[in-house]
């Protein structure tokens, strides 16, 4: 069993900054990706970054250049750092990870965190 854990989130004004973290826990063997998706009210659920075992990142349009996706692996935890936050960034955020159980590295299951609301007030 994995649990995602995620701190961080709140109330912001537009152009201000938030930190988002995720720490995973539980029988894990190897994390192939950590990440943060976002759903809005009426909207499904989108990527807004993600990295994968290697280093290598991912971004939605809509937040390259103003967010940063990074992570310990030692303590098995990922942090996004939102910049210049606006009002369309007004969303829950869901941690989620692939992750090998030990011992089997071709099994992928996918974790969700419990989400965090992130408000930006324009």
């Amino acid at each position: 069993q994995v649990q995602l854990v995620e701190s961080g989130g709140g109330l912001v004004q537009a152009g201000g900054s938030l930190r988002l973290s995720c720490a995973a826990s539980g029988s894990i063997g190897s994390i192939n990706v950590m990440g943060w998706r976002r759903q809005a009210p009426g909207n499904q659920r989108e990527l807004v970054a993600r990295i994968i075992s290697g280093g290598g990142t991912n971004y939605a349009d809509s937040v390259k250049g103003r967010f940063t996706i990074s992570r310990d692996t030692a303590k098995n935890t990922v942090v996004l750092e939102m910049n210049s936050l606006k009002s369309d960034d007004t969303a829950v955020y869901y941690c989620y990870a692939e992750i090998s159980p030990p011992l089997n590295n071709r099994v992928n299951f996918l974790y969700w965190g419990q989400g965090t609301q992130v408000t930006v007030s324009s």
